[in-house]
């Protein structure tokens, strides 16, 4: 069973990100283990990127500071790697493709393998353009994770029956950032992809508090956050490390109260 699918496996997930290298690479590693100590079950990593379409301004700032600070693609694996020596939670890039482009699709996934990296998630390759990264990642065991947006309707189904790790779901139209309500249609989304696979959702963009994580969760297999972290993470700086504790214990928490509450109604789904 892949890293990927022990991380769902008979609970609910809480998945955290943050951007390498801010504020410096000695930080990343450090907070990818107090996040695990606190209780996240997989680490998303952003590879800095000078034009992160998807992100808003939180992450985008984020991304501007670590590459300022002269990190890079390679910088980013030898984080990875570092870690590895000590933690085998789960981990995923978050990148986008040029990144991967210009590394080289093989030599990227590779890499991946070698070092431990589980996933990839790239915001800017069109399900319909997968093909010529997805067949690479596969060969390595890279799981080339798939995002379902409220915008994509009847793609939904198509995206869904060919996905790999978990399905992305995004909660919200527009970039990532800290949103008060989320009043998407998300349960919807999620019984829809359950119609056609098995493969575990977690629902990101705009969750920030423990009952928005709750709420997600509740409706899916696992809540994602980012903004809130990276913010959390330009606050405090190299001094991040308790605060950031902090926080991921209390969103874990509330996304095992999702799992409970959820299996008390005798509805919890059992990824296979």
């Amino acid at each position: 069973m892949s890293k990927i699918k022990q991380a769902f496996q008979q609970k609910k997930a809480f998945i955290a990100f943050l951007t390498a290298g801010d504020p410096g690479a000695d930080s990343t590693v450090e907070y990818i283990l107090a996040m695990e100590e606190a209780g996240a079950d997989l680490i998303e990593i952003g590879i800095p990127f000078s034009d992160p379409t998807a992100e808003g301004a939180v992450i985008q700032e984020a991304n501007i500071r670590a590459l300022r600070g002269g990190m890079t693609v390679e910088g980013v694996f030898s984080i990875v790697e570092r870690v590895r020596k000590k933690s085998q939670i789960p981990l995923v890039f978050l990148t986008y493709i040029n990144p991967v482009f210009f590394y080289g699709y093989e030599r990227f996934c590779e890499k991946c393998r070698a070092l431990g990296v589980d996933g990839l998630i790239i915001p800017d390759l069109p399900f319909e353009e997968k093909e010529e990264l997805a067949e690479t990642a596969k060969n390595y065991g890279v799981d080339l994770i798939s995002m379902i947006a409220p915008t994509s309707e009847e793609r939904i189904l198509q995206i869904a029956s060919d996905a790999a790790g978990f399905l992305y779901i995004v909660s919200s139209m527009g970039v990532t950032g800290v949103r008060r309500e989320i009043t998407t249609d998300v349960r919807g989304m999620v019984d829809l992809v359950r119609t056609v696979s098995s493969v575990p959702t977690a629902i990101g963009f705009g969750i920030s508090t423990p009952e928005q994580a709750k709420a997600m969760a509740k409706v899916s297999d696992g809540a994602i956050v980012g903004s809130a972290i990276v913010k959390i993470i330009a606050a405090y700086g190299t001094e991040a490390r308790k605060p950031l504790m902090d926080y991921v214990r209390k969103m874990k928490a509330a996304v095992m109260e999702a799992a409970g509450e959820y299996a008390g109604e005798g509805e919890i789904m059992v990824c296979e």
